[in-house]
């Protein structure tokens, strides 16, 4: 498989580049695949960035089905960083026919998913072959691209880590799926699958087979999705559902609808870049000839009204077994000490029934069987398909405790002599407890979520949409809903609103408070063609914004979908739960029937004192008491709840911080980090060089001078080369465009330079090296002018002409922010840091000198620092890669963590484990420091889970009874097993109390420190 490090979408230039959402591999760049038309159309393929999908029509073959797309893997000899790999992406993606391709630097390999009926194996090997490289098919590794898509379900009725298990093997056992993860603490199942052999309805039925209730959120084909309401006078007939139906699909985009006939709803699901909400409106209006109005439909979180409704449910189900409940525990606990109604309930009414036991069984049973009715559903299903959970083990104890008693109640109800004793007040107070606790448990679960909530508040409810005429000017001002938002749309977005889409500004200028997105605190200038992000705000000024991505596209909806996934993911201590979740039920079942026998057999056989006994009770009834308590005491549901609550909590404090981690396993990883790589240019430095200083060696004039330079140089893609054609423009004349000598014969020689032929001259531009390697001989002054450059932590740039040094260029990257304060700190954090760069030797022993880096390895290409990064594995180090995502992307999938700095808005970067979003060091140690929190909360959470239950279950089998003549009695034992849960979910909860490290507070993030 391709590595996933080269796969991926990178932010450059403060521009935002769509996230691709199919599981195909990411290109590293933003140019995006060309798709052949449909069959009967023109062959041509659409521009740069159209992610139309291949739509084939004709005989045989459906409307929208796509063709069949093949998977092409070639080995690719010479090539040596990033740059070789960039080159050959981009000259396959220009051929037609190409779906997507990524290349992997490490292994030499090209991975290509293209349509065959346009393009041939040996056309892209060719053209592999013309940018440079050797290459071959590797015929045994080819095959049939398999679609993927990922469903989410929410599954209604998980109690405990065995239920989540089942549900989880279940899904994994069908057929096409790839893929299945089931949260408890969300209620949600995660699961990639191929549609070719399973669909999404089959999941849902999968789901329900093992005994839980399964509702779709999506099923991964939605690229956008918008519901809206249907207003009508009468019966929405099957006439106009018809109509409107066949109007909507009728539209370029629209993927799928569906129609609710009852609640007056129709669901779409379309692409963004071809159609829109307000299109659909005008559509259904128009098709019901002024009879049909049509609104977007009312707003429902999925995940918060289910929430809701559970709340609201266990809510009333306590309150009602209250109502019973109380009754109970007083004629059993309170009114049997006060004299006048003592003699009121004992009084005997048929044989040696009496009063108060009629009016406790009476009263316990709608709590047993009507509100205790969801325990029996959940423990048929549990052993149904062979799993006990917690619902088994409430049934037991409660149906133990009011089986007895009613044994006990009808027997003295026939009897002249039998005196009862019964335990309904036990069922019925377990029931009560149990409830509370549920209902206590899922508010506290709600609380762990509302990073997400906070993040989808943030989009305005209204928009000013801007109707411009053809010269630009503004014609009218429309107040919209939000939603109806279309790509290309102008909005207007005045002082102290909130931008309502991502897009970039076409007038005005102002400054945006950013900090709710990337949690950077400091608001940030915006002007003409500058990007601004959905939903944050903007302070002073009025801009014009082009909406460029919208819905499920924004910056906004990625995020979310980021940090939801990441609370999906399991942490792999996660593992130790679900282990012991397998035999907890069953070794609790197994305790809870030894300690009734030990303790019967030891009445029966008269091994204890008699006076042990209470005197309301015989040795058989003090038997069952222990018995019952084992099995209520005990508590699967904290052990499940213990990693997965903290790690909801922990990514949601890091989404707020400006740190997405994705999932429990990135939390891990980066709790064990003791050795820091940082990559230099971009990381430790702005990344973007600027030129301090030009030597000549012959007598030339500058302007002269540069313009060789720059006609060479602006072919190049390198930030240092574009450094160099910023400063050559100084000396042209005062226009914003530039026109540079033609440069003939231009050859980039990766990793060294190029050299061009510039007014029939040879000029080569680069280090050292590529002039020796030339056969350019480097005069002595010029070889000190570079030895000073490297002791300055400068990048010294040759330059000759013809054969002949001409003059040397000094560059500098700027130092970022704080780099030093963060390298010391690491080190307080007993935090190794290293550098590693591309760059000379001299210029890296300067920078790792000015940030206190001791270590630091220079001129490495990007296989050189996964290898390193190897090496410190190796040797019993975990280790965090910190890079821009781009050519440091091999490093960034070797290490423990990779951590993309720099991503912007894109926050789909596969290769990263963490994603900072903003561009400053100190996220680092925030990254660290909040995953060490986090995972001293799963501890203490698995510490009080597992500590509770082996204290718990000996106390209430009676172990210290002997000694102490302490009993638990068994509705205390499960009002102790509702608290437990409660307890872990709160322990998780204070999670979100946390800060950054203070110190952190102290570091200058103001200025910007040019090294010289």
């Amino acid at each position: 498989m391709v590595n996933a490090g080269m796969l991926m979408s990178c932010l450059r230039g403060g521009e935002v580049f769509q996230m691709s959402r199919s599981l195909s591999p990411r290109p590293r760049y933003p140019s995006m695949p060309k798709y052949p038309k449909r069959k009967e159309s023109s062959s041509a393929v659409g521009s740069a960035g159209d992610d139309e999908d291949l739509e084939a029509s004709g005989a045989g073959v459906e409307h929208g089905e796509e063709e069949a797309k093949k998977v092409a893997v070639f080995s690719v000899v010479g090539m040596t960083c990033a740059a070789c790999a960039g080159s050959v992406e981009k000259a396959v993606k220009r051929l037609p026919g190409i779906h997507d391709a990524a290349v992997d630097v490490l292994n030499d390999r090209a991975q290509i998913i293209f349509y065959p009926a346009f393009v041939s194996e040996d056309r892209i090997r060719e053209t592999i072959e013309d940018v440079g490289f050797a290459a071959a098919l590797l015929k045994e590794e080819m095959k049939e691209e398999k679609s993927s898509l990922t469903c989410r379900l929410r599954v209604k009725g998980m109690t405990c880590t065995s239920c989540s298990t089942n549900v989880e093997s279940a899904l994994r056992s069908v057929p096409g799926v790839q893929k299945a993860i089931v949260a408890l603490a969300t209620e949600e199942a995660e699961i990639r699958y191929d549609p070719t052999i399973v669909s999404a309805n089959q999941l849902m039925e999968t789901v329900e087979d093992t005994g839980f209730e399964a509702l779709l959120i999506t099923t991964g084909e939605d690229v956008n999705r918008i519901e809206l309401k249907i207003d009508i006078d009468g019966e929405f007939s099957t006439r106009y559902i018809s109509m409107v139906k066949t109007s909507i699909e009728a539209l370029p985009g629209v993927h799928h609808t569906n129609i609710d006939a009852a609640l007056h709803k129709i669901t779409i699901s379309y692409k963004p870049d071809q159609t829109g909400p307000r299109n659909f409106i005008e559509i259904i209006e128009s098709a019901g000839s002024g009879h049909l109005k049509a609104s977007i439909y009312p707003q429902v979180r999925g995940r918060e009204l289910h929430r809701n409704d559970d709340i609201k449910q266990y809510r009333r189900s306590f309150l009602w077994s209250l109502v019973f409940t109380i009754p109970v525990f007083l004629t059993s606990m309170v009114f049997m000490y006060i004299p006048g109604t003592k003699q009121v309930l004992d009084k005997e009414i048929v044989n040696m029934l009496r009063i108060g036991e009629l009016l406790r069984w009476i009263l316990s049973t709608p709590v047993q069987f009507i509100i205790g009715r969801r325990f029996y559903v959940g423990s048929y299903k549990a052993l149904r398909r062979r799993s006990p959970n917690m619902d088994v083990l409430i049934t037991l104890g409660t149906n133990a405790a009011y089986f007895y008693s009613l044994y006990s109640v009808l027997r003295a109800a026939t009897s002249e002599s039998f005196k009862s004793t019964d335990f309904f007040e036990t069922s019925s107070m377990l029931i009560s407890f149990i409830l509370l606790g549920k209902y206590l448990e899922i508010l506290a679960k709600g609380k762990t979520s509302e990073a997400i909530a906070k993040l989808m508040d943030l989009t305005p409810d209204t928009a000013i949409l801007l109707d411009l005429d053809s010269e630009g000017n503004v014609v009218s001002e429309t107040e919209i809903d939000s939603r109806l938002i279309q790509k290309n749309d102008v909005i207007k977005v005045v002082p102290g609103g909130k931008v309502a889409s991502d897009g970039f500004v076409i007038w005005g200028q102002s400054h945006v408070n950013e900090s709710m997105i990337t949690g950077e605190s400091r608001p940030v200038a915006k002007r003409r063609g500058d990007t601004v992000i959905g939903g944050t705000v903007n302070e002073n000024g009025a801009l014009h914004v082009r909406a460029t991505h919208v819905g499920a596209e924004s910056a906004l909806s990625q995020i979310v979908r980021l940090v939801e996934s990441a609370q999906m993911a399991k942490a792999p201590v996660q593992k130790l739960a679900d282990h012991i979740s397998k035999y907890f039920v069953p070794l609790v079942i197994a305790l809870s029937f030894s300690t009734w026998l030990v303790w019967f057999l030891a009445g029966k056989f008269n091994s204890y004192p008699k006076s042990w006994i209470p005197s309301s009770m015989d040795s058989f009834q003090l038997a069952l008491q222990f018995g019952i308590s084992v099995m209520v005491i005990a508590c699967p549901c904290a052990l499940g709840l213990a990693t997965p609550t903290a790690v909801m909590v922990g990514t949601g404090v890091g989404a707020s911080q400006g740190v997405l981690i994705k999932g429990g396993q990135a939390l891990e990883s980066a709790h064990k980090v003791n050795c820091v790589v940082f990559d230099k240019t971009g990381t430790l430095t702005t990344g973007k060089p600027v030129v301090v200083s030009t030597r000549l060696l012959k007598n030339m004039v500058l302007r002269d001078f540069y313009e060789y330079v720059a006609a060479a140089e602006v072919n190049s893609e390198h930030p240092l080369a574009k450094a160099i054609v910023e400063y050559a423009k100084r000396f042209g004349a005062e226009e914003e465009s530039h026109f540079w000598p033609e440069a003939r014969d231009f050859t980039a020689i990766t990793g060294h330079g190029v050299k061009a032929s510039v007014r029939h001259k040879e000029v080569m531009v680069g280090n050292k090296r590529l002039m020796l390697e030339s056969g350019i001989d480097i005069p002595d002054e010029a070889s000190e002018i570079l030895t000073e450059t490297e002791r300055n932590a400068q990048t010294g740039i040759v330059v000759a002409v013809d054969g002949e040094v001409t003059g040397i260029i000094a560059v500098s990257d700027p130092l970022k922010p704080g780099a030093r304060e963060v390298v010391s700190l690491l080190r307080s954090m007993k935090v190794k840091s290293i550098m590693v760069t591309g760059d000379n030797w001299g210029t890296a022993n300067a920078i790792a000198g000015d940030v206190g880096i001791d270590t630091f390895i220079a001129e490495a290409k990007p296989h050189v620092k996964a290898e390193k990064i190897k090496e410190l594995q190796m040797s019993g180090l975990t280790v965090a890669m910190v890079g821009d995502g781009i050519n440091d992307s091999p490093a960034l999938v070797s290490a423990d963590v990779g951590m993309a700095i720099g991503a912007g808005t894109d926050v789909a970067i596969e290769a990263a484990d963490i994603v900072l979003m903003k561009s400053n060091l100190e996220d680092v140690i925030t990254a660290i420091d909040l995953s060490r929190k986090t995972f001293f909360r799963i501890r203490m959470n698995y510490i009080w889970a597992l500590g509770y239950n082996i204290l718990g279950i000996p106390i209430a089998a009676g172990v210290v009874f002997p000694f102490t003549g302490f009993r638990l009695p068994p509705w205390i034992a499960g009002a102790a097993m509702a608290a437990s849960s409660v307890s872990v979910v709160c322990c998780s909860l204070l999670l979100k109390n946390y800060t950054r490290p203070r110190k952190l507070d102290a570091i200058p993030m103001n200025q910007v420190v040019v090294v010289d």
